[in-house]
């Protein structure tokens, strides 16, 4: 009988408590739903903005995410406030918080310090070619802690922003232009004058390629190697023209050296046999 009052006693007393404490959790309950309806709010008004202002479209998404994070734990922090959580109480458990994710997330703390190195020094933007961690493609997206690069088989691939913020990173596109060094090996009984010649009146037919006073073409013998000469074709063009100018160079290049009766060698070694007597 006592164990059953003393039951009747605790509902009571933990109901009336419930009560009491309704009213706050109820409030908490409003203000945390009327804060992400802000928050989306806010979102839009902060992306409308960005549209008008023509922002760079890295910056735009990092600022938009730092935004929206820091509205979020700034909810967070008023809601728990408002349960009746103290404020020195809750700064300790946010310090706590934070140190223990800290040392479980360091890969990730270093992709986002690499990510704001992105963003602040600029090595690259959105749809420039780039090469990194030896993948080359186009950047399709920064985010805070990795970076898309679509590569030239119209893969995905995902780098971690910590290793790209402190590795070479290669950007075709930052100049505009790109010089390119084709080589054409002719066996070494060719004439070297007359495909020079050849050569020479190919590069100078691409109306691609430039021909200004500090960007004029070059052709040069390159190497004397194991079992042809390199002639080395150098030249700048666009980034626009400079992969189908390359291909059609490779190509149209060894249908006249051929067509002139220079020949371009397979790779050989020349073997000497003696005898002895």
């Amino acid at each position: 009988m006592d164990k059953l009052n003393n039951f009747d006693h605790y509902v009571e007393k933990y109901g009336n408590m419930l009560l009491d404490y309704l009213p706050t959790l109820v409030v908490s309950i409003l203000l945390l739903v009327f804060g992400l309806w802000a928050i989306r709010v806010v979102n839009r008004i902060v992306k409308k903005i960005f549209d008008k202002k023509d922002f760079d479209p890295t910056l735009e998404t990092f600022v938009a995410n730092l935004i929206n994070w820091s509205l979020k734990v700034l909810l967070f922090v008023m809601v728990i406030n408002k349960l009746g959580v103290e404020s020195a109480s809750l700064v300790a458990i946010i310090g706590a918080a934070g140190l223990a994710i800290g040392l479980a997330l360091q890969g990730s703390l270093a992709n986002f310090a690499g990510g704001v190195l992105i963003l602040l020094l600029k090595p690259f933007r959105i749809n420039d070619f780039i090469k990194a961690q030896d993948v080359e493609g186009t950047v399709k997206e920064i985010n805070i802690f990795t970076t898309k690069l679509l590569t030239f088989g119209n893969q995905l691939a995902i780098i971690p922003n910590g290793k790209l913020s402190n590795d070479t990173i290669i950007n075709f596109t930052e100049e505009g232009i790109r010089r390119e060094n084709i080589g054409f090996g002719i066996s070494y009984d060719s004439d070297i004058r007359k495909a020079k010649e050849i050569l020479g009146e190919l590069v100078e037919e691409q109306e691609t390629v430039f021909k200004h006073e500090d960007k004029l073409p070059q052709i040069v013998v390159a190497e004397l190697g194991d079992s042809a000469v390199t002639i080395s074709v150098r030249y700048w063009t666009t980034i626009e023209d400079f992969w189908n100018t390359r291909f059609y160079m490779l190509e149209e290049g060894k249908k006249r050296l051929e067509a002139a009766g220079i020949t371009i060698p397979y790779p050989q070694m020349d073997v000497h046999m003696y005898k002895e007597n």
